[in-house]
């Protein structure tokens, strides 16, 4: 249990004092979600701690983007951003304006990175059928995202994005 000021989570903390794996023994585990908040120095994390070996970019490209849902166009652009993280293949972020908001529902799906803030997302309703939360958007990025605020990236594994012609993989 961990006390701290009046407040009390019950469970929160474990320690490994009895692991075979001698490293652990000083150690203690808080579950995240016990606390009400987590900061590195006096910066608030959200989701889970930022790794030191994790790099975010968002840079502007002129690229030509085009994405389809089921063979009809719903966004087109060529002043995208691409963000690129770790790990992660590319994402192309593009504006609202060349996108066929039209065509998109608000959905209730909402994810967290703590790298970019709090998303919302969207389903497409084109070609005949509904693709489910294949648009989201960071309407408030933390300040290292800031640069995709209000831009609507699509899910290359549920339409079909298209740079330069090239369509990205569905991974």
């Amino acid at each position: 249990t961990v006390r701290v000021g009046g407040h009390e989570a019950v469970e929160a903390a474990t320690t490994y004092e009895q692991s075979p794996v001698d490293e652990l023994h000083d150690l203690v585990r808080v579950k995240w979600d016990a606390m009400d908040a987590w900061f590195e120095e006096d910066e608030e994390v959200f989701t889970h701690p930022r790794s030191p070996y994790a790099r975010l970019d968002i840079l502007p490209t002129s690229r030509r983007v085009v994405v389809e849902a089921a063979g009809e166009v719903v966004a087109e652009s060529t002043q995208a951003h691409v963000l690129f993280e770790t790990g992660l293949p590319a994402r192309y972020y593009l504006p609202k304006l060349d996108s066929r908001m039209d065509l998109l529902t608000a959905t209730d799906q909402v994810t967290h990175c703590p790298y970019k803030g709090q998303s919302e997302y969207w389903s497409i309703n084109a070609g005949g059928r509904v693709h489910e939360n294949a648009v989201w958007s960071y309407r408030h990025p933390l300040a290292e995202s800031i640069r995709i605020a209000g831009l609507v990236s699509f899910d290359p594994a549920k339409v079909d994005v298209i740079v330069d012609g090239v369509k990205l993989p569905s991974r």
